[in-house]
């Protein structure tokens, strides 16, 4: 899908209206690695929080929680912002759409500055995953080389991109860049078409992203 109807822009903001977001429950497997993505770069250097200089590693808005990301990469793991991904409002949202009579099963692990999410569906796994990088300007670098790398990219534009960078890509992946994160809902491993409505994957993957944007710009 290579464009956004204004009904789709319409339900993103409205989404953004969205309150009482969570974190996910849970511990985070450290020594987990993340599940691979073939359209993800390696990590830019200057996304690295090994690299970062000490005068890129302070506060900035959108941070979510005391301490630079890079501190709590380090220290403590993924930042409670990062941990939504697999939190009640995805959560919620993904079981309304696909009208789901249970939720489905989670694992979540924190590698490399990542934190993902994986929902294993019965018509196969969704990820979710949130790169944490040192302040605003190494996040972009990061996105614009995984957009760079993807197959059959394209810009989410006007009002459906809500004022970030944001692309999609032909088979089910939503990407978005604010402040310090990178936003990735990998819908490639779900089939064309979902649940009762016959969402598409791609329209799946921008709806979640929007819920989840909704909680960090809740919790600002």
């Amino acid at each position: 899908m290579t464009h956004r109807t204004p009904l789709l822009a319409s339900l993103a903001v409205s989404t953004l209206l969205l309150s009482g977001c969570a974190a996910a429950a849970g511990s985070v497997g450290a020594a987990q690695a993340p599940p691979s993505d073939s359209s993800a770069p390696a990590a830019p250097a200057a996304a690295s929080p090994s690299t970062a200089s000490p005068s890129t590693q302070g506060g900035h808005a959108g941070h979510h929680g005391g301490g630079s990301p890079s501190q709590r990469a380090a220290v403590s793991g993924p930042s409670e912002a990062a941990k939504m991904v697999c939190g009640e409002q995805p959560m919620d949202r993904l079981t309304a759409i696909l009208d789901l009579e249970q939720d489905p099963h989670t694992v979540n692990s924190w590698a490399d500055s990542t934190f993902t999410c994986t929902y294993h569906l019965d018509e196969g796994a969704l990820d979710i995953s949130v790169r944490e990088a040192p302040d605003q300007a190494a996040a972009l670098t990061y996105f614009d080389a995984m957009q760079a790398l993807a197959v059959d990219a394209t810009p989410i534009e006007g009002l459906a991109n809500l004022g970030l960078p944001a692309y999609e890509t032909a088979d089910g992946s939503a990407v978005f860049q604010k402040d310090s994160f990178v936003l990735h809902v990998d819908a490639s491993g779900l089939p064309e078409a979902m649940g009762p409505d016959g969402i598409s994957r791609n329209a799946l993957a921008y709806q979640l992203s929007t819920t989840i944007l909704a909680c960090w710009v809740e919790h600002h």
